[in-house]
């Protein structure tokens, strides 16, 4: 089969190792099955698409809305670097998945305005599909409504009308949106689950996301918390977009046996 390419910006060793290792679990992948390239330390380099089934961007500390002299040179050849990958990704409309910092990201190459008045702080949050979310073929096979992990200090305010926005929720009018038929974007985390949720509060406790002082509260919430259902965006991805027979171990297989324990 033809891998999935992770791109991830996370100088953390043990986050970003956490990171990799959560896509692979909740997708069903093997790590072979998903390349990961970590760009906040060195260039993307050649991105050849006949080579992989499908794209992943992370989320990431970096924030696209902050002003560009705050940011570090390398945060800025970063937006350089997926700037011009997402100029073929759209003009190919090749398979790629942006998550929270891929929402802003994937937004403002496409004329959203990206700011910081619908940001979240670090919670599970209620998502609702809309109608163009219920009719999509990939969150259409997601509950109506689900809870999912959230914590951004920026998201998209406001959106052109060739963004299909799929998903929504009572702090964050666009939660996920779709650009042409292969294209998404989500602002929560399918990535996370309780574990891994509760880890990524550890290591940015003082980055701005919540109260440091509440940090015991806020991870007793999230333990509690049954975001199962929000893992189904990945794994449908995977399922989607996979170049492989279904058979077991395979990664197809790998894949829809992940999806059969989700919900």
């Amino acid at each position: 089969m033809k891998p999935f390419l992770l791109i991830a910006t996370r100088s953390d060793e043990r986050a970003a190792a956490e990171e990799h290792a959560s896509y692979c679990t909740l997708t069903g992948l093997l790590p072979e099955d998903l390349e990961w390239r970590r760009i906040e330390s060195a260039p993307l380099g050649d991105v050849e698409f006949s080579r992989y089934s499908g794209i992943i961007l992370a989320g990431s500390p970096f924030t696209v809305s902050e002003p560009n002299d705050l940011k570090s040179p390398d945060e800025l050849r970063v937006e350089r670097e997926l700037a011009e990958l997402l100029d073929r990704v759209i003009g190919r409309d090749f398979p790629f998945l942006g998550i929270c910092y891929g929402i802003g990201t994937i937004g403002r190459h496409q004329g959203a305005k990206v700011d910081r008045t619908y940001g979240e702080s670090t919670q599970a949050a209620r998502i609702s599909l809309t109608a163009e979310g219920l009719a999509d073929p990939l969150f259409g096979e997601l509950p109506p409504e689900f809870d999912a992990f959230v914590g951004h200090k920026e998201a998209l305010a406001e959106v052109p009308p060739h963004l299909a926005v799929l998903a929504s929720s009572p702090g964050c009018p666009v939660q996920a949106f779709r650009v042409g038929e292969n294209v998404y974007a989500t602002q929560f985390h399918p990535e996370l689950d309780a574990g891994s949720m509760s880890s990524r509060v550890r290591t940015y406790s003082n980055h701005g996301y919540f109260d440091p002082a509440e940090i015991d509260q806020l991870i007793e919430r999230v333990e509690a918390a049954d975001v199962r259902a929000s893992h189904l965006v990945l794994a449908r991805f995977i399922e989607q977009y996979i170049s492989s027979s279904p058979e077991p171990g395979t990664a197809r297989g790998r894949v829809e046996a992940a999806m059969a324990q989700r919900v």
